[in-house]
């Protein structure tokens, strides 16, 4: 099913997807989130300005993943003025809202009509996490475009032609490579392919696409990690690749991680009441959890009237959510990592319901059946109330009226080499001094190895002083759990210049950032003399 079968409807759907994303990224405000503020900026900025090989990772370990994603985002907001940048990214992200109308069309079919299609798509417009995206630097959003579009291609034709999994890999390919997390859904999407009338084919055109589009994304930055550091994920993996230049250990995130089998059941539950063990914020989301109910609904359906409810292209459908959603939360539990089910939730809902409908209004024969108008009230009031029940987390935002421009003190205005003692701070490194070289000393996950190639970097940086000195960066109030790490000056025989003042630095989160200047240790003095004297005496 062609998503242009009805033109018009095509495109005011598109215009109208992107005039929500941009009036809601207005709304919301300008965009500050920790990782913005961490690597985000930092990424496309050294991307556009080939800083890679002359920083030593200011955004912390994160500053060595592809940086290809972020290269739009920080293109659009230093390009642009505020708040033209915020809605010139939200307009893009409500695409998302056009990719699920055409996911819907795809998977309803003759049952997709207008009552049908606005349920999915309000319930797709304040899925939680997709909102609280909307006009920020996280890629999450943006990838989930074209991973929204391979599921269409997949599910979208009966024939069995090997370009359209083609496209769909190079879609879904081409997400991964940009953001690894992503790779659940390529797996997924791989094995649904087996329900296929000729899955072979079919996988082998879906595995040539998604192989091209991994390649093409993520290729040419793999090289880069392999041939610095010895490992094309670098750090990431690494007691795999072992690179000298990271803890042979995998870094990996458990924070979110659910606590046995039980409680990976809860989780779905857990979100309808507010509870967040998969998020750092507050979120509510009923999504999940309905899409169980439904399912279990029509297994009980199906059971009771002997009969099979759910078409083989459902069920394909099926696989595809759940495996990728099982694999999802062995490998991160991270909430934002899952948008595209989030998202994709919005027409399996819709579908779901429909085809229950469909199972008792066909046990109970024409007499009893409810109407098709009843199917479609049905269908809307439980997009109202999964809209009702939602709510979006927050990841940090300043209003438009007080845009981020910081204006730096008149010492700080030449080239000079900062060192960061504190994270979040490589957003900095896009607006100091052209020239400038910026270290961060303070990360503790991938703390730089003694002697290897980033601590050549910093000494042989220091040994060739810039005309604006040497500069420590780090926030002048810090939480207990991240203080500054001033002690490792040291080890680079470095102190804080306690006989000149500090110069302050506007902060994006409203906490001004310290810039202490920073000068060789005092040596203590040799008692080699005075104790021959006294031999003496």
């Amino acid at each position: 099913m062609s998503i242009a079968r009805n033109p018009l409807a095509t495109r005011l759907v598109i215009a109208g997807s992107a005039a929500a994303g941009a009036v809601y990224a207005y709304l919301a405000g300008e965009d500050i989130n920790w990782d913005w503020q961490n690597y985000h900026d930092y990424a496309g900025f050294a991307l556009l300005h080939g800083r890679f090989d002359i920083d030593v990772a200011p955004g912390g370990f994160q500053s060595f993943l592809n940086p290809l994603i972020y290269l739009l985002p920080y293109a659009v907001r230093h390009g642009l003025d505020a708040p033209w940048w915020g809605v010139a990214l939200g307009a893009l992200h409500g695409l998302n809202l056009a990719l699920v109308y055409w996911v819907a069309r795809v998977l309803l079919r003759r049952a997709s009509d207008a009552f049908t299609l606005s349920a999915a798509l309000i319930i797709a417009a304040l899925s939680p996490m997709a909102l609280s995206e909307v006009g920020t630097s996280f890629a999450d959003i943006l990838t989930t475009i074209p991973i929204l579009a391979g599921i269409a291609l997949i599910f979208g034709e009966d024939d069995e032609r090997g370009r359209r999994f083609v496209a769909a890999g190079l879609l879904i390919g081409a997400a991964t490579g940009l953001k690894l997390t992503n790779a659940t859904f390529l797996v997924g999407a791989g094995v649904s392919l087996l329900l296929v009338a000729r899955p072979w084919r079919a996988i082998v055109a879906f595995g040539a696409g998604s192989s091209a589009g991994v390649i093409v994304t993520a290729g040419p930055w793999a090289l880069k990690m392999a041939r610095d550091y010895g490992s094309p994920l670098f750090p990431f993996y690494n007691t795999i690749f072992r690179s000298p230049e990271a803890p042979q250990a995998s870094i990996v995130d458990t924070r979110f991680m659910p606590q046995g089998l039980l409680d990976a059941l809860a989780y779905p539950f857990y979100w309808v009441i507010g509870k967040h063990p998969s998020s750092e914020w507050p979120f509510r989301d009923p999504r999940f959890a309905v899409v169980i109910v439904l399912l279990i609904a029509l297994i009980v359906t199906g059971l009771w009237q002997r009969r099979e409810v759910l078409p083989l292209r459902d069920r394909r459908l099926l696989i595809f959510f759940w495996l990728s959603y099982v694999l999802w939360m062995l490998a991160f539990s991270i909430q934002r990592y899952l948008m595209p089910l989030e998202l994709l939730s919005a027409p399996l809902i819709v579908l779901l319901l429909i085809r229950l409908v469909d199972a008792w209004r066909a046990d109970a024969g024409p007499v009893a059946s409810p109407s098709r108008r009843m199917t479609q009230a049905v269908t809307v009031m439980a997009a109202l109330g999964i809209a009702l029940a939602s709510q979006p987390t927050d990841w940090m935002r300043r209003p438009w009226s007080d845009p981020y421009r910081p204006q730096l003190a008149a010492d700080l205005q030449r080239p000079a080499t900062f060192l960061l003692l504190q994270k979040p701070l490589g957003y900095v490194t896009s607006f100091l001094p052209q020239g400038s070289r910026v270290y961060q000393l303070s990360e503790l996950v991938v703390p730089i190895v003694s002697g290897g190639v980033l601590d050549r970097r910093v000494r042989n940086g220091l040994a060739n002083p810039l005309p604006g000195g040497v500069w420590a960066l780090y926030f002048s109030k810090s939480p207990a759990d991240n203080p500054p790490r001033l002690e490792v000056l040291a080890d680079y025989d470095l102190q804080i210049d306690a006989s000149r003042g500090c110069e302050r630095i506007p902060g994006a989160a409203g906490i001004a950032i310290e810039a202490c200047p920073v000068i060789a240790r005092a040596k203590p003095p040799s008692t080699a003399g005075l104790g021959a004297i006294d031999r003496t005496q």
